[in-house]
């Protein structure tokens, strides 16, 4: 597995390479410093998993995490940061983080996540977890007091839960099911007997259907709007 980091302390910087060193598996391909870093070597390096911090000196990772997501649309995305405060946390989620560790987190829990995210899983300190959970809570809460909510008329192309009409297939319900349950799209083909191009088609579809880029944006989206 490739790995590109992004991270300015050089303690950190250390800290994944020590990890690296005793996985002959991994290999990292960059090791960046700044914003202006990451952002080069997305573009230049191939990678399958960027590591990166969201606290740069030059600016915020956030940043690199979607050019990332821009330029390498099937690489895992893991945050490893002191930031563990609602706003980044979901800022880091919607920009296309797969993954997402507080650097308290030892160095098995980082090991852990490495390999969770290499077998198709999303690894989230559980501390993350609740500012995720409350995101969820908030948005709901917000369908439901809007004009299209239950309290008020419908909308064209708005259920009378206050649901999005996205019109989602059968089977892309299916299929964005077994990935909110962390199945690889892979998987996902040889669970529904069918190719992985044609999975990766369904994908592509719940993603313009539900605006997102992303799995982990497909789901939260899709959790929000009470289709899984």
């Amino acid at each position: 597995m490739r790995l590109l980091v992004v991270e300015d302390d050089p303690y950190w910087q250390q800290a994944i390479q020590a990890i690296v060193t005793h996985r002959p598996d991994y290999r990292i391909v960059a090791m960046c410093g700044s914003l202006r870093e990451g952002l080069h070597a997305v573009q230049e390096e191939g990678f399958d998993l960027m590591i990166v911090d969201l606290g740069l000196p030059d600016g915020s990772g956030i940043d690199v995490i979607r050019a990332a997501r821009r330029h390498h649309p099937d690489a895992e995305i893991l945050v490893a940061t002191v930031f563990a405060d609602e706003e980044n946390v979901v800022a880091a989620i919607y920009a296309g983080a797969t993954g997402y560790l507080v650097k308290e987190a030892t160095p098995e829990q980082w090991s852990a996540a490495i390999d969770s995210l290499r077998t198709g899983h999303s690894p989230i300190d559980p501390k993350i977890a609740r500012h995720i959970l409350g995101a969820v809570q908030q948005r709901s809460r917000s369908v439901l007091q809007s004009p299209w909510g239950l309290a008020g008329a419908s909308s064209p192309g708005i259920e009378a839960d206050g649901t999005a009409d996205l019109k989602l297939s059968p089977r892309e319900i299916e299929v964005l099911q077994l990935v909110a349950k962390g199945f690889t799209m892979i998987e996902v083909a040889r669970l529904l007997k069918v190719s992985p191009h044609t999975t990766r088609s369904h994908a592509k579809a719940i993603y313009r259907k539900l605006e997102v880029s992303t799995r982990g944006e497909a789901v939260f989206e899709a959790s929000v709007r009470g289709l899984i």
